[in-house]
């Protein structure tokens, strides 16, 4: 079995993804307390390193390297400041590649890194990693859409791979396999949410519908794929149990029935994530563990702990995609 090293790892999104195509990740990494619980609850062979990649020495030979390093500094929904050192953190991902030198990478990030105010930054990476190493390695990237292969949910990534120079290779993306004409259907959020409790009492945030909030259309029925689930759990999408929204003025919408709506739950975000039971180790749902480490005790900073892992993962479908397309170079 190949192996693999996986750096920002949050609670496992990408990891659990390569893991279904058939990868064993020797050691992840990320700062977030929290996220690691979660990780090691649902991938506990995993050696998870906690702390800043700055100050991660050495990391385990392997096969293939991922990465999703943060992306407030490109999302539409962060602040958007080109010059913000957490963007820089790619920089952290090179240093790993020229320690392992890996046949293959893989690395993920918000599609707002295409804009022009960013495109400074995605062309040094892409020419930072293909630079580095003995080979340098031959380095593509492709915007690509998670409900095209399987994930319940609108979400547009940044994908860049590449494949050790000295193969003579260079990556091809996955072809979509779901929506009109394709394999398969898309998958809607009825389908990911089977078998759900309509009101899971402790599971959502309860917080009131802020005017930012109702600024735009934040529902999708079930018969469709969700919009973006995202990390903040006030601006998380509604559930479809929730009545329709109408727009009555510029950024102004209201509901259309007095009767109660919700926000998506965190275990029906991970499921809108496509962390179905297909990634977890014990064949159910995602595992969110009911404490720190660290001994908090406050419940709704634990649940907004739970929103921002799940929101900030990346949907294991769409890296299982990706992963299974490399090149067999692994014998």
């Amino acid at each position: 079995m190949p192996s693999a090293v996986s750096l920002f790892s949050g609670c496992g999104g990408s990891d659990a993804g390569i893991i279904r195509a058939g990868f064993d990740v020797l050691m992840a990494n990320d700062v977030l307390q929290y996220a690691r619980d979660t990780y090691v609850a649902n991938h506990p062979e995993t050696d998870y390193v906690l702390g800043d990649i700055r100050e991660v020495k050495s990391f385990p030979m392997a096969e293939l390297l991922v990465g999703c390093y943060p992306c407030q500094g490109f999302s539409q929904g962060g602040a958007r400041e080109a010059n913000r050192s957490i963007n820089y953190l790619y920089k952290e991902f090179a240093r790993a590649l020229a320690y392992i030198q890996p046949k293959a990478f893989i690395v993920e990030n918000v599609s707002g890194m295409r804009r022009s105010t960013y495109q400074h930054l995605l062309d040094d990476q892409l020419k930072t990693f293909s630079e580095t190493g003995l080979h340098g390695y031959n380095v593509t990237w492709q915007e690509l859409k998670a409900h095209e292969y399987g994930v319940p949910q609108e979400r547009k990534r940044l994908i860049i791979v590449g494949i050790r120079k000295d193969f003579g290779l260079t990556y091809n993306f996955p072809v979509p396999t779901h929506g009109p004409g394709r394999e398969h259907d898309y998958v809607t959020i009825r389908e990911a949410l089977a078998g759900l409790p309509d009101w899971p009492t402790g599971e959502f945030c309860e917080d009131v519908f802020h005017w930012y909030y109702l600024s735009r259309n934040r529902r999708r029925d079930w018969s469709e794929v969700s919009k973006t689930i995202v990390s903040h759990m006030r601006h998380m999408p509604l559930h479809p149990i929730s009545p329709v929204l109408e727009r009555i003025h510029t950024d102004k919408w209201v509901f259309a029935e007095d009767r109660p709506a919700r926000r998506f739950s965190f275990r029906e975000a991970a499921r809108l994530q496509g962390m179905t039971s297909r990634y977890t180790h014990h064949g159910g749902d995602m595992i969110f563990p009911d404490h720190f480490s660290g001994g908090s005790k406050q419940l709704s900073n634990l649940l907004r702990h739970r929103y921002k892992v799940v929101g900030n993962a990346v949907p294991p479908p769409l890296f299982e995609a990706v992963a299974r397309n490399l090149p067999r170079i692994w014998d």
